[in-house]
């Protein structure tokens, strides 16, 4: 059999139950189930020699494959453990080895696919196997197949490879990440065949041949729109750009009514809100379609209807105080936040590892230091969990310079700001009172600073 998609998947659960890594196998800490901190890992696993395994640490594949009841497994655990188990650890025990054998003897829970054509070898052809592929696929994530797709459209096109590679390299010149996916689908909503992939649409010659024909015309509109992204908006990364689909309609007005581009109103409104919003995040073709139908009614780029249209597919186009202030550390949405508050830092440098990076204004070590009394046990226990240290409020901006080596690093605010000019400290929104600057005022700078950020970017709130 041929694998199409899953292969690492496939590779993995192999190596764990049937195989091993470098010399050692799979091993569960059968006593584990518990989530803990700071990785909320619930379930330890480790590839082990066998000779250094010693209980809680248990085989997994002996579980998996035991011809026992799994009553039986747990009793023979329970009795070579070597231990004086406490009850809750025999009931950990017997609650492990049932789900273990349930979920992987007894549940449907691999979701797949199989094509068997063993008895008729045409009953599959190269495109039906890729219609298969993009309908499995086409839940809004990226492909990662184009090839197969864009194979349809090369079998009559003979230059289209290098065209599309020279786009390609336009485009990813200053930071992006365009891809081949999000150039097919342009095409066909350009086209009016519907945003949504079909193999159909690349198997009619007709397209093809537009494609083909309208090449240059279809390029010009996609780099307009990426110059006015980069010159105008000031997200000028991948990072910040979390979406590209939305800008689909964009070149959609910019492609068919050329002569209205260079007075298009709020264009920048649109893509904030949309890409903030999450507006064409999981499934977007019928967004894109109902977008694409309003400016060609309309004839303009009219952001309310294009709004409104969005808003009839289901999204929320709402941006409150909670929007901005939920961004967190490590969050998709925060380049994009940091980019439009730090408008002269430079997302392209030449080298990839000078980019400006998010930083902890009170660092992770110094917080974690800082205990109070779990009530029920008595215990001291972390008083800063990670979503109150990685909230937006705790993050600043800093170059690579500032953050390397000899940097900030986990510099408390108190010693990193006592030199910083008044213009530095208004640039990242820093609270001026230096009392707030303390670690056991952590939580007062928070306030504080939520409500220079909320002041901060006030205009998109509503």
């Amino acid at each position: 059999m041929l694998v199409l998609d899953g292969q690492q998947r496939l590779q993995s659960l192999f190596i764990g139950l049937k195989g091993s890594y470098e010399g050692k196998e799979l091993y569960l800490n059968i006593l584990s189930g518990d989530v803990t901190q700071p990785d909320d890992i619930r379930y330890e696993f480790k590839f082990m020699e066998k000779d250094k395994a010693k209980f809680p640490w248990i085989k997994f594949k002996d579980i998996v494959f035991s011809n026992e009841e799994y009553d039986e497994v747990s009793e023979r655990l329970i009795d070579n453990s070597g231990l004086g188990l406490t009850r809750e650890q025999e009931k950990r025990i017997r609650r492990n080895v049932s789900k273990i054998i349930r979920i992987f003897t007894s549940e449907e829970t691999l979701v797949y696919q199989e094509l068997d054509s063993v008895d008729n070898q045409e009953a599959y052809t190269e495109d039906d196997v890729v219609e298969i592929f993009i309908r499995a696929n086409s839940g809004g994530t990226v492909l990662g197949k184009s090839d197969l797709l864009f194979s349809l459209l090369s079998a009559s096109w003979s230059e289209s490879d290098e065209k599309m590679e020279e786009l390609l390299e336009d485009l990813n010149n200053t930071g992006y990440k365009f891809n081949r996916d999000f150039i097919l689908k342009t095409c066909l909503a350009l086209l009016d065949k519907g945003a949504a992939y079909n193999v159909s649409k690349f198997r009619d010659e007709a397209t093809r041949e537009d494609i083909s024909n309208k090449w240059d015309d279809i390029t010009n509109a996609i780099k307009d729109v990426k110059d006015f992204l980069f010159g105008k908006t000031y997200l000028r990364s991948d990072k910040a750009l979390t979406s590209y689909l939305g800008l689909i309609p964009v070149i959609y007005f910019r492609y068919h009514f050329k002569s209205k581009w260079p007075n298009v109103k709020r264009l920048d409104e649109y893509i904030l809100r949309t890409l903030l919003t999450g507006a064409f995040s999981g499934s977007p073709d019928t967004v894109i379609d109902r977008c694409i139908d309003a400016v060609r009614k309309a004839q303009e780029f009219k952001v309310d209807e294009l709004f409104d249209a969005i808003r009839r597919s289901g999204r929320n186009l709402q941006i409150d105080e909670e929007t901005i202030l939920d961004l967190s550390y490590g969050s998709k949405n925060i380049h994009l936040i940091f980019n439009l508050w730090y408008k002269d830092f430079s997302y392209h440098p030449a080298f990839v590892n000078n980019q400006p990076q998010v930083d902890h204004i009170f660092p992770q070590s110094a917080l974690k230091t800082v205990k109070k009394v779990n009530p029920e046990t008595g215990r001291n226990v972390l008083k800063y969990r990670s979503d109150d240290r990685d909230q937006i409020a705790n993050c600043m901006l800093l170059t690579q310079q500032e953050n390397g080596s000899g940097g900030k690093s986990d510099t408390l605010p108190e010693k990193w700001f006592e030199d910083k000019s008044d213009d530095y400290l208004e640039m990242h929104l820093i609270p001026k009172d230096k009392e707030l600057w303390k670690t056991e005022n952590f939580e007062l700078f928070l306030v504080e600073r939520k409500k220079l950020i909320l002041d901060k970017f006030k205009g998109l709130i509503y």
